[in-house]
C-alpha cells in the first residue's frame, strides 16, 4: 500500500470518526447558502520525498454551486520558487453543525521554479479537505493533496503535501 493511500484512507478514517457524534445534526452535501471563501494555507510540499519545502496557498471558493460541486481556483508558491496555478471543484460534505469534509480535484499550470521537476507544465491536484465551521463562518482545517503530471509526460514523480487552512467568507 503506498503512502498516498495510507494518509487518503486516514483522513476519511479520521473523518467518519469524527463525524459520530455529529449524526444527530445530519451529513449533507454543499447548500446553496454557502457563502464565497478566501482561504489561505501554509505547511509542506513533497513531504514524502527529497524536495520538502514550504508551501502557501491562496484558493477561492465560490458559493455558486454547479449541481453539487463548488468552483475552486487558486495558486501556490513553494519556499523553492514553483509556482501551480489550478482550477476544479470541491463537494463540500457537512458533517453535522461545524464538521466538513471536502474532497477536490482540480487541474492547473507548473512552474518549477529551483524545486521538484514534476515532469510537465499541467499538474493534477487530488486530495481531501477536513474544516471545523465556526459560528461566524469562518473555517479552520487540514488538508492533504496529491499533485502529478497522471502520466500524460515521460516523467512523473508526484508530490504530496500537506497544509493547515483558514478561510474567511466574503460575499461580492
Amino acid at each position: 500500500m503506498t503512502a498516498f493511500r495510507r494518509i487518503v484512507g486516514l483522513a476519511v478514517g479520521l473523518a467518519a470518526a469524527l463525524a459520530v457524534p455529529a449524526r444527530a445534526d445530519g451529513i449533507s452535501l454543499g447548500s446553496p447558502n454557502d457563502p464565497n471563501y478566501f482561504e489561505l494555507g501554509a505547511g509542506g510540499y513533497d513531504i514524502f520525498h527529497n524536495y520538502t519545502a514550504g508551501v502557501f496557498r491562496g484558493e477561492l471558493r465560490f458559493s455558486s454551486k454547479l449541481w453539487v460541486l463548488t468552483p475552486i481556483i487558486g495558486g501556490e508558491v513553494t519556499t523553492d520558487g514553483g509556482l501551480y496555478g489550478y482550477g476544479g471543484f470541491a463537494l463540500d460534505l457537512h458533517l453535522g453543525s461545524h464538521w466538513l469534509l471536502s474532497p477536490n480535484e482540480a487541474v492547473g499550470a507548473w512552474a518549477r521554479g529551483d524545486g521538484k521537476n514534476l515532469g510537465s507544465v499541467v499538474e493534477f491536484r487530488s486530495g481531501a479537505e477536513l474544516d471545523y465551521q465556526f459560528d461566524d463562518a469562518s473555517r479552520l482545517g487540514f488538508s492533504f493533496h496529491h499533485i502529478s503530471n497522471a502520466g500524460i509526460g515521460k516523467h512523473n514523480p508526484g508530490e504530496e503535501e500537506a497544509l493547515v487552512l483558514y478561510s474567511v467568507p466574503f460575499g461580492w
